[in-house]
């Protein structure tokens, strides 16, 4: 079969979007998958399609289930398939470049990518005080795919950074610091970018807020939009307790003729570009740059001899704002065209570890409404760690489909610092944010430079500190560091 015939095109779209409010009649995370799978079979042209599927790959979202793919491949026919099951911190574009690159390299012919997580239905059962049961498989995944390295430093977990939302923030604060605004000009730079996100939900069909939110309705906070990590209140960041899957079935050119799928519902697969070398974000020593958004994505549009300027769709990935914007820099996009085709995860929903799947799908969606043109989607992993790409075309490909892994060239392109365990002295502040939770006082954490270039993480939790530190910048401005914390100079 020539490299034409081996094409690897997207034929089938699935998307499943439920919300009940009694999680006793919520689907448990496997039938909202398997519903999006079927829509996909259906969307196709060709249900029996699915059964062909040799290769079936889900990311683990907020369940247990040992083997979905395998189930998943079970109640399709799908014999045959090769079942893959990857961990959080793998990059979903992970899963659909490999997809595709074995379609491309002649070892399959149909591959389907599956994910979903229904975290609505966990913070109903929650709330309700209900126990959920779901099913489970008895058989493991014939590949389990795992990042290499803890997504977290030390320092981080001990500070009890668990959450991403704090080491976001705190990179947020680095970016505006570099580029110049105030504290004041920055929240209103984010507010209106979100708003703009937000009336672009209003018109995802799949989208699980589609009520319009003002600049003025994102900035402040309040008791419906409380502070996460100044800057971001809760409208900023991704809504993750949604029911939401979605699901990709690719084919090969050869396979999508004999199957007779009408070339107008082809989206070609360009190019996927990823970088997996993982840098915990108090080593990186410059906090606002993302370097490896700027090496996958010139791999995926240089591969496909596009430039960003000339994309008719694009999504990065927004996580926190501060992703956005990184992406954007890294391609040279300026932040007032549209950077999302399903409203962002704020608006149209973030299921954990499942978001990139949603937004190849709205991209593919929006392209066949088109009839012409090329989407660009971004992938992230970890704490903006792993950077990702898929470049897509509703016009056939001419180059060979790019699979390109650019791990060894962000690894020589990102510098790092050492990080101590604590501190006495002066410092430099590199990036800081104030944490607020539910029914918990504010407190101050910063990365601070040494002046032998080192880095520690510090906290401080007076009231005071707290409001200088929302109402002025200190990004680069001298603090005093005892053990773990520090104050004002």
């Amino acid at each position: 079969m020539d490299a034409a015939a081996r094409t690897p095109v997207l034929v089938g779209i699935g998307v499943a979007t439920r919300r009940e409010e009694d999680a006793r009649l919520a689907l448990e995370p496997l039938d909202l998958m398997l519903e999006a799978v079927r829509a996909a079979g259906r969307d196709c042209g060709d249900a029996a399609a699915l059964a062909g599927a040799q290769y079936i790959a889900v990311p683990r979202g907020r369940w247990t289930y040992r083997n979905p793919a395998g189930e998943i491949a079970r109640t399709l026919g799908a014999h045959d398939a090769t079942t893959v099951l990857s961990s959080v911190g793998v990059l979903q574009q992970s899963l659909i470049g490999e997809a595709c690159a074995r379609i491309a390299r002649g070892e399959a012919h149909t591959t389907l990518v599956a994910g979903a997580d229904a975290g609505y239905r966990l913070l109903r059962a929650q709330l309700a005080e209900l126990e959920l049961a779901d099913r489970q498989q008895d058989d493991a995944p014939d590949i389990f795919i795992a990042p290499k390295d803890e997504l977290r430093h030390a320092v981080e977990l001990r500070a009890g950074l668990k959450m991403p939302v704090g080491l976001y923030a705190i990179m947020e604060s680095a970016f505006r610091a570099r580029h110049g605004w105030s504290v004041l000009e920055h929240r209103e730079r984010l507010a209106a970018l979100y708003e703009r996100f937000s009336a672009l939900a209003a018109g995802n069909p799949h989208a699980w807020q589609r009520a319009p939110h003002t600049a003025s309705e994102i900035r402040e906070p309040g008791p419906r939009n409380p502070l996460q990590a100044f800057p971001y209140t809760r409208l900023h960041v991704s809504t993750w307790n949604v029911d939401q899957a979605a699901a990709l079935l690719f084919c090969s050119a050869a396979r999508a003729e004999q199957l007779g799928i009408p070339r107008t519902r082809w989206i070609h697969a360009l190019a996927s570009s990823e970088s997996n070398h993982m840098v915990p974000v108090s080593a990186r020593a410059d906090l606002s740059r993302c370097p490896g958004a700027r090496i996958a994505g010139a791999a995926a549009l240089d591969g496909a001899g596009l430039e960003a300027r000339e994309l008719d769709l694009i999504e990065l990935y927004s996580c926190f704002p501060v992703a956005v914007e990184t992406y954007a820099e890294a391609l040279s996009l300026s932040l007032d065209r549209d950077l999302t085709v399903t409203g962002g995860m704020p608006y149209a929903g973030g299921p954990y570890n499942n978001y990139v799947l949603q937004s190849t799908a709205r991209a593919a969606e929006l392209l066949r409404e088109r009839g012409r043109g090329t989407a660009l989607v971004g992938s992230v992993s970890g704490v903006l760690t792993k950077q990702g790409f898929g470049l897509w075309s509703t016009a056939a490909a001419t180059r060979p489909f790019v699979h390109a892994d650019v791990s060894d060239k962000v690894a020589t392109a990102i510098e790092t610092v050492e990080v101590l365990d604590s501190h006495a002295g002066v410092a430099r502040v590199a990036g800081y944010t104030t944490l607020h939770g539910r029914g918990q006082a504010a407190r101050g954490i910063a990365l601070l430079d040494t002046p032998n270039g080192q880095r520690v993480l510090a906290t401080n939790d007076d009231a005071a500190m707290i409001a200088r530190l929302e109402g002025e910048e200190w990004v680069g401005r001298s603090v005093r560091v005892a053990g773990d914390r520090f104050m004002s100079d």
